[in-house]
């Protein structure tokens, strides 16, 4: 099944801001059919990022740079999101 716009835009918004070794980005939306978020047209993803931009920082660093890196789309795209991201290291 071919990405969706949605998902080609978060991936080019993660690509710019951090570029990635490594990115997979899967919408997992169909499985939460009827919850309130996917009921509103929002979607639900995992996205595991390797970057040495997260070299250094923390869990919870990493993650606010990535919420920052998507913007508007948190607001406007995402209900759910889980991240796993790392360094290179």
């Amino acid at each position: 099944m071919p990405p969706s716009n949605r998902e080609l835009r978060l991936r080019e918004r993660l690509e710019s801001a951090f570029a990635p070794v490594e990115l997979r980005i899967v919408d997992e939306s169909a499985q939460h059919a009827g919850h309130a978020g996917a009921a509103g047209g929002l979607g639900h993803f995992r996205i595991f990022i390797v970057a040495a931009a997260f070299a250094g920082l923390s869990p919870v660093a990493r993650h606010r740079r990535i919420y920052a890196a998507l913007g508007d789309m948190m607001q406007t795209d995402v209900h759910a999101l889980a991240l796993d991201a790392r360094a290179p290291d």
